[in-house]
């Protein structure tokens, strides 16, 4: 036991020091993320929309989802940067075996997509930005991490993923 927590602590800390992925400032962020089914046809069905704001470092999930590991048969491919964004071609996550693409707009707005092509096609995507510094209040933060917002409208076309809300 000892030793498996030895070895899990060293792999994080090397996954901390080789972490080549985007930085941006630690505060109040506001995140939606929407789930969606794709048809053939490109036509995207709207599963749900989930709206949170929550005082966060979005630095630390990002060395998390750098560091993907390989999880049964899916091995987790090193991610290409081109200009702003960071493409993984195979990621292993909660989803499966996806395709990520980060797209950093600066320190404070991102939005990453995770596609699943086998199978049911699944895109979930998330927007974020930086709306302020974190608050002092415990209480405030508290209640401002519960608000969300659920929507389920029925379908979607193509949208622009390059500008933040």
């Amino acid at each position: 036991m000892i030793a498996l927590s030895v070895s899990f602590a060293s792999h994080a800390a090397a996954a901390e020091e080789s972490f080549g992925g985007p930085t941006f400032r630690k505060g109040m962020w506001r995140f939606v993320r929407t789930l969606e089914l794709v048809s053939d046809s490109k036509v995207r069905q709207r599963l749900f929309e989930r709206e949170m704001t929550r005082c966060v470092d979005p630095t630390q999930a990002m060395k998390a989802t750098f560091s993907s590991a390989s999880v049964g048969n899916c091995h987790s491919s090193k991610p290409e940067k081109v200009s702003n964004k960071y493409i993984f071609s195979n990621r292993c996550d909660y989803l499966g075996p996806v395709s990520t693409v980060i797209t950093v707009l600066s320190d404070e707005a991102y939005t990453e997509v995770n596609e699943v092509r086998v199978g049911a096609q699944r895109r979930d995507r998330v927007v974020a930005r930086r709306i302020s510094d974190c608050h002092e209040d415990r209480t405030s933060l508290d209640q401002q991490t519960a608000e969300r917002r659920d929507v389920s409208p029925p379908q979607v076309q193509d949208t622009d993923e390059s500008e933040p809300l």
